[in-house]
């Protein structure tokens, strides 16, 4: 859905408005980055209850994204975050083409709805062509039974533009009908 306006529309509009004069320096949305950070939670528990939670999570998300996410590990060592070098703190995935544009759809018309208090996406989330949404509880996505969830995390998600500035972006995601808050 998204794929289809922009290609029959949001071109159009962004030509006519930023009178672009090659078809390459059309803004377009390249990736969407999903990441989320478990650090703190998994510190004080067992070896164990780590693998059970790392697979908790690397499941969930595959369910989410319909791709497999890699674990991230610490940079460097954090004595007040309890975090060794080489722990693993995280996971993350890039979604490309098809995928993408199925998940964008997803977010936009089901997910971003169904979050509590949801009012728009901030404007403060949106820097030189990306857009950063974050979401509290994953259990927001309709593949996710709440039922069965046995812990809630947040993630952030990343929209990766090929656009230069703000404006462009900001433009891009108007006409994309993503629900920017109006303030």
């Amino acid at each position: 859905m998204i794929k289809e306006k922009y290609q029959k529309q949001v071109r159009d509009e962004m030509v006519s408005k930023f009178s672009y004069e090659n078809v390459m320096a059309i803004p377009k949305i390249e990736k969407v980055v999903i990441n989320t950070g478990f650090g703190k939670i998994i510190s004080p528990k067992t070896n164990d209850e780590k693998k059970k939670f790392q697979d908790y999570i690397v499941n969930q998300l595959t369910e989410l994204l319909g791709q497999k996410p890699v674990l991230t590990e610490a940079k460097k060592s954090i004595a007040s975050f309890k975090t060794r070098e080489g722990n693993i703190i995280g996971a993350k995935a890039t979604l490309r083409g098809g995928k993408m544009y199925d998940f964008l759809d997803k977010l936009i018309n089901v997910v971003l709805p169904r979050t509590r208090d949801f009012k728009g996406i901030k404007l403060s989330g949106l820097d030189n062509g990306n857009l950063n949404i974050g979401i509290k509880e994953h259990i927001a996505f309709p593949e996710i039974s709440p039922e069965k969830a046995n812990y809630l995390f947040g993630m952030q998600i990343t929209v990766v533009t090929s656009a230069k500035t703000k404006e462009e972006a900001k433009e891009l995601f108007i006409s994309l009908d993503f629900p920017l808050r109006k303030s």
